[in-house]
């Protein structure tokens, strides 16, 4: 075999790499065997990095190329936009909605991995809903649902909760109906991009090259759920363990079920399974930690009561003497609450239950705090802190999936990069319309980032103080742009800024500006009692 059939064999069957005594032979010699295996256009680029390997005993040259060249050497389609969004998810959408409403002729382009916009809804577990409002959720432009009260369930008496079937539909249709009719959007689904704004099909035969002004990462705050994870503890060949996807297929085969976490899908497994009748007894919950919940009734549309589950300025009352009396007075006036009344929390992630949906919860008496799962072993759970039985008939559905991870803060305007973050507690897809508002509005980049102070994802019950002390100074930042407060009082995603009564008259600047020093004030006493009980303050 002459030398030129070796280089052809060598991408496809052995290695990504050819050699020769230098770069330019080992490229050029690469570069003709790929375009005659591959039957690529003479005109077209071939990527591929030069290297010299300490490791090798003559220091030759190796011209590296990209992996998998069935697919990535077809000629790539070159494309240019003004911002390209990484990412089809809910704060992907929300961002891209904001720059089409705010501009008349900026073009986007989004890539995501899913077939379908919405991202990780796409793989969520088929009872999922929203834990807030359909009123905030979504894209500025389109309402998600019908605005009406739920008559039945847990949720009565409340804003409605979409399911998650209806927020894949609603995304697709703000993709399908309004984005793509205007011409300026290009969207790209089961691909996938990497550095240098190389996109690579997934599944066909069509590559891109983009040139963009800005790249968006609406991909940063890292969502996970337990069908893209799996359990990060071992589990022994018979036991059956599974995401939450699988368990209506199955539970009828159960004997009793253990809940392995303690958050939102943790708590989703739980209701759902009691919703469906399942013996309180038969329900096992491994919690690591307890947390604190936000009451979802204060958090509703024309609600002015919700700031203070999320982080406005709470009631006054006597000033707390410690952190400690901070939680104290939140859950007597309803802004956190607890499954255990005698097991004080450690966790806080922005769940949000009903009251009904709390008296639910507390009816599953099996909880075991042991700290975390390490193996599923067919007769045992083993813990932190010990072990529990278990069967081969009992099924472990595991929720220990992270959700929204908390992400170290960065800038969110970097050059000619956005890092979509969340600049309110607890409220992504309003903070990506933010953020696009933002940049559509304003041009020194010190300036913007001043006004998008990013609020990591809670994790701890301290974490509760931090990002509501960080929203304040960023509504307080807020509070001093008039075009900002008039975008934020039109806003469909922002249920916390507009009045209750949209005939009310605007308050006098006097009025004003005493709430807002008030609102000052407990931020700094907030933060001192952090910093005096040793934790670190935003």
């Amino acid at each position: 075999m002459d030398r030129l059939a070796q280089l052809i064999c060598l991408p496809c069957h052995v290695q990504n790499s050819a050699r020769a005594e230098d770069s330019e032979a080992a490229k050029s010699d690469a570069q003709r065997a790929l375009r005659l295996c591959h039957r690529i256009p003479s005109g077209s680029t071939i990527g591929g990095t030069i290297s010299r390997s300490l490791g090798d005993p003559g220091n030759r040259t190796w011209y590296t190329l990209p992996a998998s060249p069935g697919a990535e050497f077809n000629m790539a389609e070159k494309l240019k936009t003004d911002y390209l969004i990484i990412g089809a998810g809910a704060m992907g959408m929300a961002f891209a909605d904001t720059l089409l409403t705010e501009t008349d002729g900026v073009t986007v382009t989004l890539v995501d991995r899913h077939d379908r916009p919405g991202g990780h809804w796409n793989d969520a577990y088929p009872f999922v809903r929203l834990h807030q409002p359909s009123a905030f959720y979504g894209v500025n432009s389109r309402q998600l649902g019908s605005g009406t009260i739920d008559q039945a369930g847990w949720n009565r008496g409340l804003a409605e909760l979409a399911s998650g079937s209806e927020v894949v539909t609603y995304f697709d249709q703000v993709m399908q109906q309004q984005f793509l009719p205007t011409g300026r959007v290009t969207y790209l689904p089961m691909c996938e991009w990497s550095e240098g704004n190389h996109v690579r099909s997934l599944v066909g035969e069509r590559d891109y090259e983009i040139r963009a002004d800005q790249l968006v990462d609406a991909t940063y705050m890292d969502v996970q759920v337990p069908a893209t994870r799996g359990p990060l503890y071992m589990v022994d060949d018979g036991v059956t363990c599974m995401a939450l996807n699988e368990l209506p297929r199955v539970a009828d085969r159960a004997k009793a079920f253990v809940i392995v976490g303690a958050g939102k899908t943790g708590m989703d497994a739980c209701l759902w399974l009691l919703r469906h009748h399942v013996d309180p007894d038969r329900i096992r919950w491994i919690m690591p930690r307890d947390s604190w919940l936000l009451d979802r009734q204060h958090i509703q549309p024309g609600n002015l009561a919700a700031g203070r589950a999320v982080g406005s300025t709470p009631p006054q009352q006597e000033p707390p003497k410690n952190v400690e009396e901070v939680f104290r007075q939140a859950e007597q006036t309803g802004g956190l609450l607890r499954i255990d009344p005698n097991v004080r929390p450690t966790m806080y992630r922005c769940a949000t239950v009903t009251q009904m949906e709390l008296e639910q919860l507390r009816r599953i008496t099996q909880v075991v705090r042991m700290g975390h799962v390490t193996r599923i072993a067919p007769d045992r759970i083993h813990l932190d802190e010990g072990t529990i039985p278990s069967s081969l008939d009992t099924i472990h559905v595991d929720c220990t999936a992270d959700a929204l991870s908390t992400r170290p803060a960065v800038p969110v305007f970097q050059n000619d990069r956005i890092t979509l973050q969340t600049v309110r507690t607890c409220q992504q897809v309003f903070s990506a319309a933010f953020i696009g508002y933002i940049e559509t509005n304003y041009d020194d980049q010190d300036r913007k980032n001043a006004l998008t102070g990013p609020v990591p994802h809670p994790d701890t019950d301290l974490d509760w103080l931090r990002t509501s002390i960080q929203s304040a100074r960023n509504q307080l930042a807020w509070a001093a742009e008039p075009g900002i407060m008039e975008w934020l009082g039109q806003s469909r995603l922002d249920g916390f800024t507009r009045p209750a009564d949209p005939n009310a008259e605007t308050p006098p600047p006097e009025k004003v500006e005493q709430l807002l020093k008030g609102q000052r004030d407990w931020m700094a006493f907030q933060t001192s009692l952090l910093t005096a009980a040793g934790a670190a303050a935003p």
